[in-house]
């Protein structure tokens, strides 16, 4: 038997029912908004680039971890699209025996010009941050971004022929003046809504902000007309997926916080300066720097380790200090 067959075996075993088969890979730590829930008032000390994972890191550890089973990728940041090659990245990790999902999770600025290159890497799937449809309260959301470039990025990803095509919008106090743009956008396109309750990462930013829950906004969304349960688009997350009679697109709830998915959940996170999580909520990491030396054999045994270490009841523990920008979503 292969490493890899018994490190998949193990990883099974070590989880009793459940696999670790999702990795969330942040690229950069930088981005071109500052959204006010994803950094504190004063920003964060930004890592310098010697600091980061190389690209032939990054493409040596998910070798590894597709060893152990892993065969779902997301590529995240900050926003992964400012890093220069990104999808020459994208290319590599395609071409990956094992891989059967690659996405980006991006904030849609500059996907007008990388949608086409993209697609063409091998890119699976695209989800768009977009936490407001009003131009006004998009800027005050995103540190003064522009809505514009971001709904040019959508069209230019559903034109390039992704999908499905997800839109994230994160339910902070003021979501519910949004609604009608979202149903707009959920009903004319075959694009699928997710509202997502904020969580609270971070001691500098986790305090600032209350969460509007699932159960508030279904009932809110339940005056534009019927809404029915309908199965996933595609993908590994946790939301929960609803359609309006004749709509192209879905509306889904990622409910986080008033329902949380702990038990269900199975991804890890490895963040762009090189440290393996295996909870959101936790301070928990490893470094796994130095484990390249070893080769594969000794990245798939760290990895194993994290995943049959990775707990499934697990609350808001420590918040710690580390920002959803820093750790990568």
């Amino acid at each position: 038997m292969t490493m890899g067959a018994i490190l998949k075996n193990n990883a099974i075993a070590g989880n009793k029912s459940r696999t670790i088969d999702y990795l969330r890979i942040s690229i950069t730590d930088r981005c071109n908004s500052r959204c006010i829930y994803c950094l504190p008032p004063g920003g964060v000390q930004r890592r310098e680039e010697r600091d980061l994972l190389s690209f032939e890191e990054i493409v040596s550890f998910t070798n590894a971890a597709v060893a152990t089973g892993v065969s779902r990728v997301r590529i995240t940041g900050g926003e992964p699209l400012v890093r220069p090659g990104s999808a020459e990245l994208i290319g590599r990790l395609a071409g990956i025996e094992g891989i059967r999902d690659l996405s980006l999770t991006t904030n849609g600025s500059l996907l007008s010009r990388h949608a086409s290159g993209l697609k063409a890497a091998g890119l699976s799937r695209i989800n768009i941050s977009i936490d407001s449809l009003s131009p006004e309260r998009f800027s005050q959301l995103t540190g003064g971004a522009n809505l514009g470039p971001v709904l040019d990025g959508l069209e230019s990803v559903l034109a390039a022929g992704f999908a499905p095509v997800k839109v994230n919008a994160v339910s902070l106090p003021g979501i519910e003046d949004d609604l009608d743009e979202f149903v707009k956008l959920a009903r004319e396109l075959p694009v699928h809504v997710r509202f997502i309750e904020f969580m609270p990462i971070g001691k500098r930013v986790g305090g600032l902000w209350k969460f509007v829950s699932r159960k508030r906004l279904l009932q809110k969304l339940q005056g534009y007309g019927r809404l029915k349960p309908v199965a996933s688009p595609g993908g590994a997350g946790p939301a929960r997926y609803f359609q309006f009679d004749g709509a192209r697109g879905t509306i889904g709830f990622i409910s986080s916080m008033s329902d949380h998915f702990c038990a269900g959940c199975n991804r890890l996170r490895l963040t762009a300066d090189g440290y393996l999580r295996n909870c959101l909520f936790s301070e928990e990491e490893i470094f796994v720097k130095p484990y390249f030396a070893g080769g594969r054999g000794a990245l798939s045994r760290v990895i194993l380790d994290s995943m049959n270490s990775k707990k499934f009841d697990r609350r808001i523990v420590n918040p710690g200090e580390r920002t959803m920008s820093q750790i990568g979503g």
